[in-house]
């Protein structure tokens, strides 16, 4: 019997959480308008929580697709620099497909990307905190400057 090799070890990531958060702070206030938090950042993945907030809510108490859209947007950016160390990267597409209503409470996104280069390929999947079914899909591409 041979035995398979040890599994490669995921790179690590580029910018941390705390470095992430000052990155934002110094260069895209915008950011804290939504209150979404960075909770991890890996190589190329992240995850976020977007708070409830009766701001973030439409009528009939779901949360508003703009919402969604900023969060997925901002988890994205996270990922990719976490993978590059790119601040500079920045959003080229950006599809988001609504899968069903995305309950009034806190949203949780875990992004990740398929492909990394100068044009990188992400996705997202958008989730209520206490629910696994998924309320959206975003598929993303990103410019990514030359180092």
């Amino acid at each position: 019997m041979t035995s398979l090799p040890d599994a490669t070890p995921a790179p690590q990531p580029r910018i941390s959480v705390v470095d992430f958060h000052r990155l934002l702070a110094e260069q895209h206030p915008f950011a804290e308008i939504l209150g979404i938090e960075i909770t991890d950042i890996g190589y190329g993945t992240a995850r976020a929580v977007l708070p409830p907030r009766d701001s973030h809510q439409r009528l009939g108490g779901i949360v508003a697709g703009p919402m969604l859209m900023g969060l997925a947007d901002l988890v994205l950016y996270a990922a990719i620099v976490g993978a590059t160390g790119q601040a500079n990267a920045v959003t080229a597409s950006l599809t988001i497909n609504f899968l069903r209503k995305s309950p009034a409470g806190t949203i949780v996104a875990d992004a990740r990307f398929l492909k990394i280069g100068r044009l990188s390929a992400g996705e997202v999947i958008l989730h209520g905190e206490h629910s696994p079914e998924p309320v959206a899909h975003i598929v993303s591409t990103w410019s990514v400057p030359a180092s």
